[in-house]
């Protein structure tokens, strides 16, 4: 363990792969910014496109964080709260200003569900067991910015838009389980796979033509990217039903 009195003799290369990987983390917020710049532009497809790009940035900066060991060589600076910080921004405040901007909701239901998205994502933020022992989220982890993905992929009605929303705002308060796919070790040889086989189908099917739908678009493209989501979810379930997996493990 490094001694956190002195860091004179941490060499520098230490130092500056550390700080380089809070820039990197730090770069999230700078994603968000533009994806909530092409919401105001109307463009919806390039709010996503950023927004993924933010995804993928959070999905590695903390194993880089930990191979460099950010939290030893730069004490003074809590990556964690930066993290939270963008991530809120990211999961949360981006994705309530797409659901008000682009009418994802009934008329007039605009504000109040923006506005809830924001409300009930603080607890998820402050909650100090949303994470279980073995690296799964308890309680809905809002993930907002991936549930108006589906949304515009399957191009849902309005009221079926709100009562998802609603669900998934009751959802935060239940700590049924949720994956973190590239930090839970079950299944991890199936999970990291069909991690990129989503990432991968979703790519595709978000630029489908807003006149046309992404199963007459890309019929095989769906059914692997449905495929892939029912795995995330049959894993979330098959967790859920056992908690006591929390007690003892890594």
């Amino acid at each position: 363990m490094i001694d956190k009195s002195n860091h004179k003799d941490l060499p520098k290369k230490d130092v500056a792969a550390a700080w380089a990987v809070h820039a990197f983390t730090a770069s999230g917020i700078v994603l968000g910014f533009l994806a909530l710049v092409a919401i105001l532009e109307g463009d919806r497809i390039a709010a996503f496109l950023w927004l993924g790009l933010a995804l993928f940035v959070d999905g590695i900066d903390g194993t880089l964080a930990r191979r460099a060991r950010v939290s030893e060589v730069t004490p003074q600076f809590d990556g964690a709260t930066l993290d939270n910080v963008i991530d809120y921004f990211t999961y949360v405040v981006v994705p309530a200003m797409m659901v008000y901007w682009f009418d994802l909701v009934p008329a007039g239901w605009e504000t109040a569900t923006a506005a809830g998205i924001m409300a009930v994502s603080l607890y998820t933020f402050a909650n100090a067991g949303m994470k279980t022992s073995d690296y799964y989220f308890a309680g809905f982890p809002a993930l907002w910015n991936l549930v108006v993905l589906y949304f515009h992929i399957m191009q849902t009605d309005p009221w079926v838009n709100l009562t998802v929303i609603a669900i998934c705002g009751v959802l935060t308060f239940v700590p049924w389980k949720y994956v973190h796919p590239l930090r839970v070790r079950d299944w991890r040889a199936v999970t990291i796979p069909m991690t990129i086989l989503w990432g991968g189908t979703t790519l595709r099917l978000l630029i489908v033509s807003k006149d046309d739908t992404a199963l007459n678009a890309s019929p095989v493209i769906f059914w692997l990217w449905v495929a892939a989501s029912t795995y995330f979810l049959v894993i979330c379930i098959v967790r859920s039903v056992r908690p006591e997996a929390d007690a003892g493990e890594e």
